[in-house]
């Protein structure tokens, strides 16, 4: 049995998911304009999630997190908690890539199109990947426009906010409310029941870039 969590957009998802057992999944969306509650909301989902899927800890097997790439202060917050709780467990923990779980959350609906996931980068830039297609890039929507296969499902919150530059390409992005425009932490434990578990302390961001804060320099 595997908890998953991630962090990588503005909403907190955390999940209990088993091949033929329990798929329970909770998550914390803040309203547009609104700060995210990573860190005062992850706990409270996992103690959820556990009580709403009838688990306790014992029966958890290993962890898997979303590296991102995303926000910088989200996810410090999910993969500082994933590794804490490791530690605390004695548990093994998968990093994946939370571009990856947004695009496998999609997979359902592009029947047979390639899948772009796109997560809003701020500053006017976007993370993105295409399945099949290229790897996780941190770009400008203009740039993203021109790498996308005109028959592609384009996914995310970052194809929410420049849904007008990305659908000059041709390609379909769902309505603003779907959620195949969340990072869902079911797909994050399906991702991570697959991957190779991290040297704990080694486990990392993927942030494709330098943060916006940085620390000044005497």
């Amino acid at each position: 049995m595997i908890l998953g969590i991630d962090t990588a957009t503005a909403g907190t998802a955390v999940a209990v998911w088993a091949q033929d057992g329990p798929a329970v999944e909770r998550r914390d969306d803040p309203a547009p304009g609104e700060r995210p509650t990573h860190a005062a909301r992850l706990l409270v989902l996992v103690e959820e999630v556990l009580e709403a899927s009838g688990t306790s800890w014992e029966a958890i097997e290993r962890l898997a997190v979303g590296v991102g790439p995303g926000g910088f202060t989200g996810l410090r917050i999910g993969i500082a908690t994933a590794r804490a709780l490791a530690q605390a467990r004695g548990l093994p923990v998968v990093g994946v890539s939370s571009l990856e779980a947004l695009a496998a959350g999609a997979a359902g609906e592009a029947a047979g199109r390639p899948v772009v996931a796109v997560i809003d980068a701020r500053r006017g830039e976007v993370f993105a990947a295409a399945y099949p297609g290229f790897e996780p890039l941190a770009l400008a929507p203009e740039a993203l426009s021109a790498r996308i296969d005109p028959a592609s499902l384009t996914v995310g919150d970052g194809a929410v906010r420049f849904r007008e530059e990305l659908e000059r390409t041709g390609a379909a992005i769902p309505a603003d409310g779907s959620p195949l425009h969340r990072v869902s932490a079911l797909q994050v434990c399906r991702l991570g029941a697959a991957g190779e578990p991290a040297v704990r302390d080694t486990l990392l961001p993927d942030y494709r870039r330098e943060p916006d804060a940085k620390p000044r320099i005497p």
